[in-house]
């Protein structure tokens, strides 16, 4: 391929860059994640010819003066027919999808990173030729909103060839987390690459989450923190470094079952294990067990000083950080930090949701305080008149051109605003909407629920990600089954998340700890945090379809009873007139011409 092209890099904006080159015959435009890219392709005039299998994407790190190719997983045929090898670059097995998304290792290195996107061309004898291509280039610097906010994203990716690839082989799930959540803080890591595996599971959330605590401690600053779940060695030590500075609220709902008590509030729970401890280090006054009118479900983390705050959907446990799909909201504002220690005492002195309920944090929203950037805070329960419920679903309703969610616990509710807006909203031709959510699989496992543009519900369950694995692709781990002394028993997808409109001036995102739910609006203590903002919509949107994309490939496969898998691969162009090429779909199904042209 030659490197020779004579075009400009355009940088648009923050969140979105657009290839320049009139010349190429397909335009080509990269949103921006946190720590990762979305590059997106359209056909400029017309549909592609016949004799196009793809495209080929190449990459070169800030200061660096060379392109490394992206690799595919899937060859033409023949060229990778086994899970041992090796993928092939796209230079050589193009993609054929008209979106990618790249995570590349180093992808907080300071300064822009280059995208190059080659159409390629097969002719008759199978030859492969390059045309004209598309450069980009974007910073993918670790803050969302430079000094502001930053989302941090857990990888949420054990079920993955990339985890097989990467970790598998030196061991099984079991020796980098606990199968229950019960053994989490006496459980011992025996995986041979440990850190390596804990890193990349973690990415940026966990890291996020334990430098604000390891802040904390350096400064000797005062913590506040309350925690539905607390099994993670690795948050509990760094509690307990805090000392007397640290007060800290853990739920302590409980389930009674033929006269067994479990959940947060039996003796023999991480929590309270976490509870005595915590007692000994920072002082029994500045420790306090709750669950509202439910469940004291938040997960956020204030310190002063600092003037950070840690909002969001991430469970400072073995899972929450490492098996499930997750997010943090970190906020650098001292109205922020200041209202969420006002807000903490509030929770503190309240014996029941009613008593929270009649304080000024549970009602309204509260400005997180960032100059420029409209985001605000609501605190949960609140009364039946100040919930927040319905003014979610008011705005799905009123969405313009898309909705992307991945929502935890969506299957379990039954009844709500959000609910019913999301399946307004999925029957809408002119509005994009598309989501995963959990789906119970079993009595104590949960899938995944594909929901797609095309209106169709599929469920990504224990046999999607094992027997149903054609090659070149191996088994995935499952993720874990948990158990019954685990609040999130298989929980793959744990984010709250619902992203609106989010390639407009009027982009919205709702996400926290508050699941969508009227026990989130009106029974537990919850986060629920409002960012209009495209640049923060824009890494929620990305997110959204990372995880879509991830699990709506897994529905793909059928099962296959004893007959042999038949081995995926690229699509040749067609040989005769019966035949269609690999693009056909992207312009003959409505829902994939609206995916081709919104992203684009």
């Amino acid at each position: 391929m030659s490197t020779k092209l004579s075009l400009e890099v355009v940088m648009s904006t923050e969140f979105q860059v657009l290839g320049a080159n009139t010349k190429a015959p397909f335009t080509l435009k990269i949103h921006r994640g946190d720590g990762m890219a979305l590059l997106a392709m359209n056909w400029r005039n017309g549909k592609p010819p016949k004799d196009f299998v793809g495209f080929a994407i190449e990459y070169k790190e800030p200061k660096s003066d060379r392109f490394w190719p992206l690799k595919n997983r899937i060859g033409f045929p023949g060229q990778r027919t086994k899970f041992d090898d090796p993928p092939v670059e796209s230079t050589k097995a193009p993609f054929q999808k008209f979106r990618w998304l790249h995570v590349p290792v180093n992808a907080y290195l300071a300064g822009k990173f280059t995208y190059r996107v080659t159409p390629m061309f097969m002719n008759e004898s199978g030859t492969l030729s390059a045309g004209e291509s598309q450069l980009a280039a974007l910073a993918l610097m670790r803050e969302t909103v430079p000094g502001k906010l930053n989302i941090a994203y857990t990888r949420g990716f054990v079920s993955s060839q990339a985890f097989v690839a990467r970790f598998q082989k030196f061991g099984d799930i079991a020796t980098l987390v606990p199968g229950k959540s019960i053994d989490g803080l006496s459980f011992k890591a025996t995986h041979p690459k440990t850190k390596e595996a804990h890193d990349w599971m973690g990415f940026e959330a966990r890291s996020e989450i334990l430098d604000v605590l390891d802040q904390a401690i350096a400064k000797k600053a005062e913590v506040r923190v309350i925690a539905y779940d607390l099994n993670l060695p690795d948050i509990l030590d760094r509690l307990v470094k805090i000392g007397k500075r640290l007060r800290v609220i853990i739920d302590d709902s409980t389930t009674t079952k033929k006269g067994v008590v479990t959940g947060h509030g039996a003796s023999d729970s991480p929590e309270s294990a976490a509870e005595r401890r915590l007692i000994k280090s920072a002082g029994a006054a500045n420790v306090k067990r709750q669950h509202m009118s439910n469940l004291q479900h938040h997960k956020c983390i204030a310190v002063k000083g600092l003037n950070q705050v840690v909002y969001g959907a991430t469970n400072f446990t073995w899972r929450g950080m490492f098996v499930q799909s997750n997010n943090a909201i970190v906020v650098t504002s001292k109205k922020a930090t200041d209202d969420l220690f006002e807000a903490f005492e509030d929770y503190f002195a309240a014996n029941s949701g009613k008593e929270f309920k009649v304080t000024k944090f549970a009602k309204g929203w509260h400005s997180l305080g960032l100059t420029g950037l409209d985001a605000k805070v609501s605190f949960s329960p609140h009364s039946e008149q100040n919930g927040m419920l319905q003014s979610i679903g008011d705005e799905i309703d009123s969405a313009k051109s898309s909705v992307l969610f991945s929502l935890a616990f969506l299957g379990q509710m039954k009844k709500g605003a959000v609910v019913t807006a999301l399946g307004r909203a999925i029957k809408k031709t002119k509005v994009h909407t598309l989501g995963i959510a959990d789906a119970r699989v079993g009595p104590d496992n949960l899938g995944v629920e594909v929901l797609s543009p095309d209106q169709q519900r599929r469920v990504v369950n224990s046999a999607s990600l094992t027997k149903n694995i054609p090659p070149p692709f191996s088994e995935e781990p499952t993720g874990l089954s948990g158990s019954a002394t685990s609040s999130h028993r298989g929980t793959r997808m744990h984010h709250k998340f619902v992203v609106v409109d989010f390639n407009t001036p009027n982009a919205r995102v709702y996400s926290g700890s508050y699941n969508f739910s009227e026990p989130a609006d009106v029974e537990n203590g919850e986060n629920l945090v409002c960012i209009r903002d495209r640049t923060v919509a824009t890494s929620y949107a990305v997110e959204a379809i990372r995880l879509y994309d991830h699990y709506r490939f897994r529905t793909t496969q059928k099962s296959g009873g004893k007959k042999a898998k038949a081995i995926l691969a690229l699509k040749v162009p067609p040989q005769t007139k019966s035949q269609s090429a690999w693009w056909e779909r992207d312009w003959s199904e409505p829902e994939r011409k609206r995916d081709r042209e919104l992203f684009a």
